[in-house]
């Protein structure tokens, strides 16, 4: 007669060691795209590791609330977003702190910054989108998320996130070809006739 297999009964041994082993799957499957997600979002000089332990470490502390595969992944990318943004209020209210400081004590040149001015004027245009529109466009140009996957991770439509992204993709153009896109053909109204065919008809 086979042995019954012992209930998986929360804060159990067996429950334990469940959690466990799904948590080190999690981690073997995701790590790598959430310090993908991180290093992309993060500002140089910041750690996008401890972005990305930020996350599993939450991960750990819900791994009961856990969806299954393939939607952890875009769980996790939630997680980090809210990580992220959290971290850049705080780095927001520390640098608001330094420059009352540095305006009363003085300050010290800058370090050169670690982007060339290519770059920078990317990262520029990027922080020129609205939260939403630059999240949608992250995920789906940098993350591969199909719009429905992003529409997940940020809590909306699929319609919704398509038009952020066009909307995204439209402004980018603006801001780095330093111009306003022309007006398409269908909008334009016809040019006058010449001079002298006017001169002509009259």
């Amino acid at each position: 007669m086979a042995e019954r297999e012992e209930p998986r009964v929360p804060g159990t041994k067996n429950h334990q060691r469940d959690m466990e082993r799904r948590f080190a799957a999690l981690c073997q499957a995701c790590y790598r795209p959430i310090l993908a997600y991180a290093v992309r979002r993060v500002a140089p000089g910041e750690d996008a590791a401890d972005v990305a332990a930020d996350v599993f470490t939450i991960a750990w502390r819900r791994i009961g609330e856990l969806p299954g595969a393939p939607a952890d992944r875009l769980w996790l990318y939630g997680v980090a977003q809210r990580v992220i943004a959290g971290r850049r209020r705080s780095a927001r209210r520390l640098g608001h702190l330094t420059a009352r400081l540095r305006a009363g004590y003085g300050s010290r040149p800058g370090q050169p910054g670690l982007r060339d001015a290519a770059s920078d004027r990317v990262v520029a245009a990027l922080d020129r989108l609205s939260p939403g529109e630059r999240e949608a466009l992250q995920l789906v140009l940098w993350e591969q998320l199909t719009h429905g996957e992003a529409a997940q991770v940020l809590g909306c439509s699929a319609n919704a996130i398509a038009i952020r992204v066009h909307r995204a993709k439209t402004r980018l153009r603006v801001e780095l070809s330093g111009a306003w896109l022309p007006e398409p053909p269908s909008a334009r109204l016809p040019e006058p006739p010449p001079a002298r065919l006017r001169m002509n008809r009259s």
